[in-house]
This record gives structure tokens, C-alpha cells and sequence, in this order.
């Protein structure tokens, strides 16, 4: 029996796309725009020698330059999420590094494997816009979950501060310069753009609309009404902020018990492409009887619909909004 080593060298390959362009990333924008800094890129941009109009402008041009580009087709399905994630590469940039992968996962499918060219450069192209695709998909999960997590305290460090007397705008800049990111650069671009005269309550909803995030929406309309109409803004706050909670403890608590049918969904759909891998790498000719028959490539494509199907359908059962 012998042991086929390309699905191996597809995988590897694979995964070494999405360790390049994460090396890529960090090097070209430094290691503060990593989610795992203690320091705020925002800050460290200052401390750098930028001015604070200057900073200001490069990170909303990185914030917003995704979704002006939604009108090219093939970028659209990228534009929200790296929207969501912030990626500091432009559209342009994010395609030129998608030819890129693709052509290196073509050197290395061309010196590690024995397929044809067709193949190879299918399976290379796969790899390069799946690489960033997935590269992307990752950042914005993490970036939207620490948002998430990171908004209750700030709310809280903000109601503090109005109780011992500053304004609001002073609030939103402690927690820019106290907090961790990704919410402390958030914050310090709507603190500079009140600085320079825009309206608190409009720029916090077009970071809830950027971002899509709900209870954001809610802190910006609860500032909104405040300023219109008057009334306590550390005691709206605050009973905003023990409901943003709440919701959380709700929502985790529904992803908890719905993970088991999440999972479910993945291994019936994941388990026969394993198995298939598996086979091909005990016996690489398991497949060659019946390869050349009419219904082999009508009944692959049946089973791969199937497939995406089920996670379709097991996605829709489980996504409850809360």
C-alpha cells in the first residue's frame, strides 16, 4: 500500500499562504496594528512623531476606503468583512497580493506535486483568493468579537468620567487613551473628529453603520437623544451599559447551546471531504475504475451541492439574533 503525499503538500501549501500573508502585514504596517498589542496603534502613531490631523486621516482612509469599493464585483464579497477587520491593505493591494499567493502556491504545487497544469493553476488560484478570503474572515471574527467584549467596560469607564464632572467628549478621549484596541483607535478617531467640530452623536453612528454592530447603534442613539432633548447622560449610560451586558450573557449563552448543532453541521458536511482525502492518501487508485464512468463527475458535483446545502440550512437553524 502506498501513501500519496499531495493531499499533505496541498495543505501545507495552504497553510503557508495564510502564515505569508500574515507575515506580510505585520511587516509592511508594524506589529501595533496586531490585535494582540497592548498599545493602541492609534497612539503609537502619534508617538511616533505623526500630527494628530494627519494620523487622523490615514486611519479613516483605512476604515472607509473598503466600502467605496463594493461597486467592483469581485471585490464585493471581500468589502465587508475587511471593512469589519480594518485591513490596512487597499483594495488594490489586497488583489495584487491574491496574484501573489496564487502564483507562489503554483511554484510550490508545480516542485511538490506531479499534477497537470490545469490543476495546478486551478487549485493555486483556489488558494490564493481562499487564502485571503479566509485570512480576512479571521481578523474580522476577532476584531468583531473583541469590540463586543471591550464596549460595556468602555461604556462604564465613560459613565465614571461624566460622574466626576468632565463632558462627554473628554470620556470618549480617556477611553481612546485607557482602553486596549481595536476600540481605542475607534474611539480616538471620533475624538479627533469632535476636536476639529463634528458632531459626537452623528460620528458615533457612522461607526455603528461601518461596523454593523448593534448595541454601537444604541450608544449612538441614546447620545443622539440626549443632546436634542437634555437629561442625565451617566445614568442613561449606564443602564445602556448593564443591557449591552445582559444581551451578552444572552447571546453566549445561545451560542452555547446551539454549538452542538453547529458542529454537527460542519463534521456531516466536513467528514465525507476528510474521508476522501483519507482514502487518497492510503490508496491513490482507490478511484481510477470508476473515474472514467459517464455519472463519476454528475454525482461529485450532486454530493458537493448537498454539502453546501446542509451548511446552508444548519447555518439558518442555529443563527438566532438575539
Amino acid at each position: 500500500m502506498s501513501i500519496s503525499p499531495e493531499p499533505i503538500i496541498y495543505g501545507l501549501i495552504f497553510l503557508g499562504v495564510l502564515v505569508l500573508v500574515e507575515g506580510i502585514y505585520l511587516t509592511v504596517f508594524g506589529k501595533s496594528i496586531s490585535l494582540n498589542n497592548r498599545v493602541n496603534r492609534r497612539l503609537e502613531m502619534l508617538d511616533k512623531g505623526g500630527r494628530r490631523e494627519e494620523v487622523m486621516e490615514k486611519l479613516r482612509k483605512e476604515m472607509e476606503q473598503h466600502l467605496r469599493s463594493r461597486r467592483f464585483p469581485l471585490y464585493s464579497v471581500l468589502a465587508s468583512k475587511a471593512q469589519k477587520a480594518a485591513i490596512a491593505f487597499s483594495p488594490k493591494q489586497l488583489m495584487m497580493l491574491m496574484v501573489l499567493l496564487a502564483f507562489l502556491a503554483f511554484v510550490g504545487l508545480s516542485v511538490g506535486t506531479s499534477t497537470s497544469v490545469p490543476v495546478r493553476i486551478a487549485v493555486s488560484a483556489a488558494m490564493g483568493i481562499g487564502g485571503i478570503f479566509t485570512w480576512i474572515s479571521m481578523k474580522a471574527k476577532k476584531r468583531m468579537n473583541l469590540l463586543e467584549e471591550q464596549l460595556p467596560d468602555a461604556i462604564e469607564l465613560m459613565v465614571r468620567s461624566l460622574k466626576v464632572g468632565h463632558p462627554f467628549s473628554s470620556a470618549v478621549a480617556i477611553v481612546a487613551t485607557e482602553v486596549a484596541d481595536p476600540l481605542a483607535t475607534e474611539f480616538g478617531i471620533i475624538s479627533d473628529e469632535a476636536a476639529y467640530g463634528r458632531d459626537m452623536g452623528e460620528a458615533l453612528k457612522d461607526l455603528a453603520e461601518r461596523l454593523d454592530m448593534q448595541d454601537l447603534r444604541f450608544l449612538a442613539v441614546a447620545v443622539t437623544i440626549q443632546q436634542q432633548s437634555g437629561g442625565n447622560l451617566a445614568e442613561i449610560l449606564a443602564g445602556l451599559a448593564k443591557v449591552i451586558r445582559a444581551r451578552f450573557r444572552l447571546f453566549r449563552r445561545v451560542k452555547a447551546i446551539t454549538a452542538e448543532a453547529q458542529w454537527s453541521g460542519k463534521f456531516l458536511s466536513g467528514f465525507p471531504l476528510l474521508a476522501l482525502v483519507g482514502i487518497q492518501i492510503l490508496d491513490p487508485n482507490y478511484y481510477d475504475k470508476v473515474m472514467d464512468h459517464p455519472f463519476f463527475i454528475p454525482a461529485c458535483l450532486a454530493v458537493g451541492t448537498f454539502l453546501t446545502v446542509n451548511l446552508i440550512v444548519m447555518r439558518a437553524l442555529v443563527n438566532i439574533k438575539v
